[in-house]
């Protein structure tokens, strides 16, 4: 129902890609758990870096897939008041709601998360549990990317209200 911009064209077609991609780490997953599964109840034998690779996996898939819903148009809203307003009071409500929730969250969250991240590969952060993974602050460098990729689709949702609402003959 929203017009495409020039912008939001390059964006999501990006992110199009990137979900597609992040798609195939539920597969792996999956495989990890049934691994780690079969392991501990048919071998007597659970490791400890299959249960923090599932969750590693996890964070990746889940953070990373964040701007991919949001572009698709996927992610959860409260449908019931959402389908009952105009296509027009519905973009004025996506506008605000970018405008003065989700932008201000994202950068809220990226200004933190960076430092997070940095302290950690200062630190060489590890894993606490014997025989854990290394490189703590790869897993956590998922939150910084996901919410920057999540601020793209974020504007490119943006640019796409905003030639709705006000018309742009230029974008695109």
């Amino acid at each position: 129902m929203l017009p495409e911009t020039a912008f939001s064209r390059r964006v999501d077609a990006w992110l199009v890609r990137i979900g597609q991609w992040v798609s195939w780490l539920w597969l792996v997953l999956l495989v990890v758990i049934v691994t780690n599964v079969v392991m501990r109840y048919a071998f007597g034998e659970g490791r400890v870096e299959f249960e923090e690779i599932q969750w590693h996996l996890y964070a990746a898939g889940f953070l990373l897939g964040l701007s991919y819903a949001y572009q698709a148009d996927t992610h959860i809203r409260v449908d019931v008041i959402h389908e009952r307003l105009s296509p027009r009071m519905q973009a004025w409500l996506e506008l605000y709601g970018i405008l003065l929730f989700l932008l201000p969250f994202v950068a809220l969250v990226v200004i933190y998360a960076i430092p997070f991240v940095w302290i950690s590969f200062q630190q060489g952060e590890v894993s606490q549990a014997p025989g854990g993974l290394p490189l703590r602050w790869v897993v956590k460098a998922m939150l910084p990317a996901g919410f920057v990729l999540l601020l793209l689709a974020a504007l490119s949702r943006l640019s796409r209200v905003w030639v709705f609402l006000f018309g742009d003959n230029h974008a695109g």
